[in-house]
């Protein structure tokens, strides 16, 4: 299963065919303004008497000013928001695990449902002109449908696989955030363009290996087996999906930066998610091919 974010793609043509706030763009002349707010100011002072004492225990006792609201986005509302909809993907794939480890038979419509469903709901979320938070909401919703399901079969088959999958998860987010961080991992047009055309092939061959593998054509876990080149692929996944994380990362910097609509910030960590997912998805299946 391969996963991108042309959620992010959409918003990066957005960013910069509008240039949200001016980013950029001389608003005027930068010392007129200054020369009449200073003007302003001494006229203001110079026709006023001294505040009293009252006056200034009376300015000192008001309550402090709030952080402003700019209604653009920030860091901090991309995190709460990823954060939430994390807490939503694993809450429902707990309970799908623990649903198919009662009722196995239900195993496999969780697995192929929550996959079909998220594919279409994401083509949805990407080619949609607003941002729905119901939509993004009920994609994390399927997407732990199918994780649960997916985890508790693959566990099944290979005990120990899932739990190294989420630890090498984790430590790949930590070292791509330092990476970028750092300028160690470089994100840039050109690299972005070769990252694109990377994960239309990856997606259009992993598409044709989902649709072999429902029809029999090709078992197990694709082509190559658990051979050489199925390991090759699996590592490929893991690049491309590891990669994808510094996308996110820079497309976030970008959308702050140019001051994008606050209501984005749903839309990124949305696309964030789906990358964590991804990566962790190669890795259970690179792990499950390195045990066979």
């Amino acid at each position: 299963m391969a996963g991108g974010n042309p959620v992010f793609d959409r918003l990066n043509k957005q960013i910069e065919k509008e240039r949200y706030a001016g980013f950029g763009a001389p608003q005027g002349s930068p010392q007129q303004p200054a020369q009449q707010g200073t003007q302003a100011a001494t006229a203001g002072y110079a026709g006023q008497d001294a505040m009293t004492a009252q006056q200034l225990n009376e300015m000192y006792a008001q309550p402090p000013a709030g952080p402003a609201d700019t209604g653009r986005v920030t860091v901090d509302d991309v995190v709460i928001k990823s954060l939430a909809l994390f807490v939503v993907t694993v809450t429902v794939a707990f309970a799908s695990w623990f649903m198919v480890d009662r009722s196995p038979s239900i195993a496999m419509p969780f697995w192929l449902g929550g996959m079909v469903g998220t594919l279409i709901l994401g083509f949805v979320i990407a080619f949609m002109k607003k941002v729905s938070v119901p939509l993004l909401a009920g994609y994390a919703v399927l997407q732990g449908v199918f994780l649960g399901a997916f985890s508790n079969v693959v566990n099944q088959m290979y005990p120990g696989v899932v739990a190294m999958a989420v630890m090498a998860t984790l430590c790949v987010f930590v070292a791509m955030y330092l990476g970028y961080a750092t300028g160690f991992v470089k994100v840039n047009d050109r690299t972005r363009r070769m990252f694109f055309f990377a994960l239309v092939g990856y997606g259009l061959f992993s598409l044709l290996q989902v649709v072999l593998l429902m029809t029999g054509t090709i078992d197990g876990w694709g082509f190559g087996g658990s051979g050489m080149l199925g390991i090759g692929l699996s590592i490929l996944g893991v690049g491309l999906a590891s990669y994808s994380l510094a996308v996110d990362f820079d497309t976030i910097d970008r959308a702050v930066q140019m001051g994008a609509p606050k209501k984005y910030s749903w839309l990124l960590a949305h696309g964030l998610i789906v990358s964590i997912v991804w990566l962790y998805i190669e890795f259970v299946r690179l792990f499950a091919r390195l045990r066979d």
